[in-house]
């Protein structure tokens, strides 16, 4: 079935769906990872774009029910540029195709992602739609202009947790006031700005009691609670379009031990009193170089974000800078220097992705028992 996809600036693509028919519009990006399709299919911070994949063969390993980083398929289309139709792995349950059908997510095959891909570098990422029913194209051009984009909207309140839950070693669990999570030495709530799975994981198995809140949860509220850390996850879109929570973690400053990642560390930033501002075209792959500043050395990071913290918003008294991107020498990470609260701008739980990060998560446990 014949697809194509177009963007603001008038460039047409041509391919073909894999998936059956539909229509999605949103900000074409393209993630630079060798593998990991299905966690990047489920990672929410992709609310509101179209992924286009770089890597040349996708589907051949199939999808399973353990890689699930949450419970839905985020991204509004998958454009890739060959579809593997058989699948071969001793975990796989299922076919890309299937997976995608069944949540009525398009998939198009086909593409020149190589053109794609770099056309979104030269001019930066744009708005698109990919289409099966309408084959027009100054339509779909038309359409692709008229969609609102992501800068200033609340993207958030999309994918945050309806209720609170907690964690155990099967999944998530119903519960309150750290009652659906297993027994754990740290009481940790994660403010859900719309969090992946694995960062649940790997704070339980350092034995932490995880209490899933949803975004708007009441600094009050939290604190009532008695967590002995707070963590503020990913998730999709500006963080100056989510209304109030930014003034929620300014709240929370100081009160206890905060560790954000991605969406929850620029959070963090315009806590700091800083700004933030839309990247070009993002930094979106597992294969991301980032700097410790603090021991110098290097780790390949997983990463998935449109903006950035603009540090020299944030006062120098305050707040240190404690990592930066090598390729473009943005801010990777920074930590305050009065409050236990520290953050990074990249993917610490590698899903997918390497493992180099893992420390962030054992420095919280730290900072929780120091404080």
């Amino acid at each position: 079935m014949k697809a194509l996809v177009a963007l603001e600036d008038g460039r047409i693509f041509a391919g073909r769906s894999f998936t059956g028919a539909g229509e999605a519009t949103g900000e074409i990006v393209f993630n630079t990872g060798m593998t990991g399709y299905q966690e990047i299919l489920t990672d929410p911070s992709y609310k509101g774009q179209i992924v286009t994949m770089t890597c040349p063969l996708i589907g051949n390993y199939g999808v399973n029910n353990e890689d699930m980083e949450s419970n839905a398929v985020h991204p509004a289309a998958f454009l890739i540029k060959e579809y593997s139709k058989i699948h071969s792995n001793f975990r796989a349950t299922g076919n890309l195709a299937d997976f995608l059908a069944s949540r009525n997510i398009l998939g198009v095959e086909g593409l020149d992602t190589r053109a794609i891909t770099k056309h979104t570098r030269e001019v930066g990422a744009l708005r698109g739609i990919v289409s099966t029913q309408d084959l027009d194209p100054e339509s779909l051009i038309k359409k692709a202009r008229a969609w609102p984009g992501l800068v200033g909207r609340d993207m958030v309140s999309a994918v945050t947790c309806e209720a609170p839950y907690g964690w155990s070693e099967h999944g998530p669990v119903s519960g309150t006031g750290f009652n659906g999570s297993t027994a754990g030495k740290h009481k940790v709530i994660a403010l859900d700005f719309g969090l992946k799975y694995n960062q649940l994981r790997l704070l339980d198995s350092r034995d932490c009691q995880v209490q899933v809140v949803p975004a708007q949860t009441s600094a009050a509220d939290i604190m009532a609670m008695r967590p002995d850390g707070i963590f503020l996850t990913n998730g999709p879109g500006d963080p100056a379009g989510i209304p109030g929570v930014v003034e929620t973690v300014r709240r929370l400053l100081g009160k206890k031990p905060i560790f954000g990642i991605c969406l929850g560390h620029q959070i963090l930033g315009l806590a700091y009193g800083g700004s933030t501002y839309k990247l070009k075209f993002g930094h979106r792959g597992s294969n991301q170089p980032v700097k410790d500043l603090t021991t110098g050395k290097v780790e390949i990071t997983a990463q998935n974000h449109g903006f950035c913290v603009d540090f020299k918003s944030l006062n120098p008294d305050e707040v240190e800078l404690t990592h930066i991107n090598l390729n473009d020498d943005s801010v990777e990470g920074m930590r305050h220097k009065k409050y236990p609260a520290f953050s990074v701008q990249y993917h610490p739980e590698n899903a997918p992705g390497p493992h180099d990060s893992l420390y962030l998560f054992d420095r919280f446990i730290e900072m929780m028992a120091k404080n």
